[in-house]
Formats: structure tokens, sequence, C-alpha cells
């Protein structure tokens, strides 16, 4: 299995964590930025990132890996791969996670819930309670980046949560941000921005 230092080297290598000045969607501002999809849009590394995932879960007779859209249906449909398991997402409707597409859970289904990177955790809980409500029983949650500090909470027991990746990544108001004092200017976000 890959250690922390490895993901982080081949997320670094790929820029999916970016160094700088930036502004996150929930306006605060922060050093670090983690750009998911620079690293999902190579097959090879969401596969050997994947792989490494499932291994963490191969003793929990998963029967259905299960992540919401979009960067979830990626890790779904490889950690399913790599387990040899079936591989849905959910979405949302009018603003509720739900599954579509003629997507089930029996009860009793033993579901590995999966996410690409975490920092409220709100997303998962989401996905955790569409299983727990169709009677399924939620075996583990698999993240490629936990950036929450260890504060994010799922439902489930915390020895049943894998991340790749644990990041501590510091968040400013805009009126305390140290970058801003420093007159640090702000990073663009985004793929289309990186060469």
């Amino acid at each position: 299995m890959m250690t922390e230092a490895e993901v982080k080297a081949l997320l670094v290598e790929t820029k999916a964590v970016l160094e700088g000045h930036f502004l996150l969607t929930s306006g605060l501002h922060s050093p670090l930025y983690v750009e998911k999809f620079n690293v999902l849009q190579h097959p090879e590394y969401t596969e050997r990132l994947c792989r490494d995932l499932a291994e963490r879960f191969r003793d929990q007779d998963v029967q259905t890996v299960m992540g919401p859209m979009t960067g979830g249906i990626l890790l779904a449909h490889e950690v399913g791969k790599a387990l040899g398991t079936r591989a849905i997402f959910t979405e949302r409707e009018k603003g509720v996670m739900t599954l579509r597409r003629g997507f089930r859970i029996a009860p009793g289904e033993r579901v590995l819930v999966v996410e690409d990177i975490v920092t409220t955790g709100g997303s998962v809980q989401e996905v955790v309670n569409v299983v727990k409500a169709a009677g399924g029983i939620v075996v583990g949650v698999g993240l490629l980046v936990d950036r929450s500090g260890g504060k994010a909470e799922f439902g489930v027991p915390k020895e049943h949560v894998q991340a790749l990746l644990h990041l501590t990544v510091p968040t400013y108001e805009p009126s305390a941000c140290p970058l801003c004092k420093e007159g640090v200017p702000m990073t663009e976000r985004g793929s289309h921005h990186i060469k």
C-alpha cells in the first residue's frame, strides 16, 4: 500500500494539491487548494489510488461501492472494479441526495461509501443516510483526501473510515488572512489555469 507521503507526492506532482493564496467556495481564504480532477484525469493514477483504497476494505465483504456524483462516480467504479463488486452513485434531485437511474440498495446489502475530498463530510453523510434509509449496511467510508482535520463525522465508527491522505488545510476569514496582510495575490483555481 502507498504511504501518505507517496500519496501526497503523487497529488503534488499532478497539481492536485496546490499552494498559493486561494479564495474558497465558502468565502474563506487558504494557502492550500485541492483540485481532485488534476489527478483523476489520469486513469492509471486513479486506478492505483482506488486499488489502494480497496485493499483497506478487502475483508469487509463489500457487495456494492457507492459514491456521490461527480468524483465519487470515478472512485466507486475503480474501487468496485478492484473489489469485484457493483459500483453505483447518488446524485441530487431537488437538492436531496438520492439514488436514481434504477439503482437500488437491498435491505442488508453491505455498502462501502467512497468520496474524493472531504472537508465537512456533509456529502458523505448524505450518501450514508441514503444507504441506511434503504436498509443497507455501511461497512466503511473510503476517502482519497480527508482535509477536515479529523473533524468530519459520518455516523460510522472512526475505525471504519480510511483516508489515503490526511491534510490539515488552514483557512482564514478574509479580514484575518495573513496572506492578504502580506500582500500575496490571489491564485486562480482550476485546471484551466495550470500550465
